[in-house]
């Protein structure tokens, strides 16, 4: 054979490389799944069952195909279709909030004992973070620290707690560790007032809650205070037992409690979806403003893939009769239009064949439009930011969200019926419409 030249060479280097990159392109694009345990299968996904909550996924091991059916519980991660899905975060650090950044994932992270969660919380659940002692005070010399009720009028957050709380450090996150810390100096103030005092313990079980979804301390706070008639407060504790880890602990709560719409929230929350769209209809059938059940049974079907489900619960929001008075009536009627545009346009939105750029798009949150900005480069969602809100009640949303979308790819499975739902449902359907708009 005589010898090859250099251009027969070249090639042939260039057909085996091409060669070699086909086969790495295959092996790259298969199916993974990755076990609570740290084992990892390569295969292919056949179906996953977020009703079920179960994943079946098929591999060849030792030369045999074998498909195998797969619980939520037992699984950390699953690569589909070249996206990437958190199931089940790894670990919960001993205050009981997530260790990694996860946003609203499933939070049937660890089982534990009633006997657990009880020294959990009564240890480290009654200590205070490291960083609470060097937190400065940092509050406006007008403001009235005797946070008298009811409120003086007209509201003014330079001077009344509540509404400081409200305008002032909910908005903020640079404030809210100097925010916790002026609740703590409220309590050293006034010892000998009772009522105050616990107004004061159940603020500070909400901050820990909503702010830092440090589930051990705002349940220590709110069981010293008792979480009184307030139903967000209520479903908060509830809540904070079933992300330390005991379902039944939280079904203690909840089972006695009336029907509200916080409680279908921390029932869709829990994964319960069917339980929670029952007591959707309920509510929605007898109370004289069922918009807000009605949305929340929307989002619910939303998380769950019922897409044209989803749609029926927001179009019965928008034939509903008015809510309250005008501007509330407009606010889940605005929600509840752009959460059927949303579903309608990501249905059809692929993200992969987007164009480099940048887009921009607004949906309505709580008070005004959420404006988003989304980069995308190389078919992927580079960067996705809040660039403008009026939210209040919004609470780690702003940041958890975003990051969701940017981790998983995708806009469909984003969860958000935990907490700040109305500001979540607003940056996912802003995302949107921002990607499936002219830039």
């Amino acid at each position: 054979m005589p010898p090859l030249n250099d251009d027969l060479k070249n090639g042939l280097r260039l057909a085996l490389f091409f060669l070699w990159l086909v086969n790495v392109t295959h092996v790259a694009a298969q199916d993974s799944i990755e076990f609570l345990s740290g084992a990892k299968l390569s295969g292919k996904v056949i179906s996953i069952d977020k009703q079920q909550r179960r994943v079946v996924f098929e591999s060849t091991i030792a030369g045999r195909t074998r498909s195998g059916n797969y619980a939520y519980e037992t699984i950390h991660r699953v690569q589909w279709k070249g996206k990437e899905y958190i199931v089940t975060p790894k670990g919960i650090n001993n205050s009981g909030t997530l260790n990694s950044s996860t946003g609203y994932s499933d939070a049937s992270v660890v089982q534990r004992t009633e006997a657990e969660v009880r020294n959990l919380i009564n240890t480290v659940g009654r200590s205070t973070p490291d960083w609470l002692a060097s937190t400065p005070l940092n509050y406006p010399e007008t403001l009235d620290l005797n946070w008298p009720m009811p409120a003086p009028q007209p509201w003014n957050s330079s001077k009344n707690m509540g509404q400081y709380i409200l305008d002032r450090i909910n908005p903020n996150a640079r404030q809210w560790r100097s925010g916790l810390r002026l609740m703590y100096h409220l309590l050293s103030m006034h010892p000998e007032n009772n009522t105050l005092h616990t107004r004061i313990q159940r603020s500070i079980g909400a901050m820990y809650f909503r702010f830092f979804q440090d589930y051990s301390r705002a349940a220590w706070w709110w069981e010293q205070a008792g979480p009184g008639s307030e139903n967000q407060n209520v479903m908060g504790l509830a809540e904070c037992y079933f992300r330390l880890g005991n379902r039944a602990m939280a079904h203690q709560i909840i089972d006695k409690s009336g029907n509200s719409p916080a409680k279908i929230k921390l029932l869709g929350t829990m994964g319960e979806s069917e339980k929670a769209l029952e007591l959707a209809d309920s509510y929605a059938r007898y109370a004289n403003q069922p918009h807000e059940a009605l949305l929340l049974a929307g989002d619910i079907c939303r998380g769950t893939d019922q897409f044209e489900k989803a749609i029926s619960y927001y179009e019965k929001v928008l034939s509903a009769k008015p809510a309250r008075n005008e501007d509330y009536s407009n606010r889940f009627r605005g929600r509840a239009t752009d959460s059927i545009e949303s579903i309608k346009r990501f249905e059809l939105l692929d993200i992969s064949q987007l164009a480099d750029g940048t887009y921009s798009g607004s949906s309505l949150g709580y008070e005004a439009p959420v404006h988003v900005q989304a980069t995308v480069r190389s078919g992927r969602i580079e960067k996705l930011e809040v660039t403008q809100h009026r939210e209040k009640q919004y609470y780690s949303a702003i940041r958890d969200v975003p990051e969701q979308i940017i981790r998983k790819q995708d806009l469909k499975h984003v969860d958000a019926t935990s907490r700040a739902t109305i500001t979540a449902i607003a940056i996912i359907n802003a995302t949107a419409k921002a990607l499936t708009s002219d830039k």
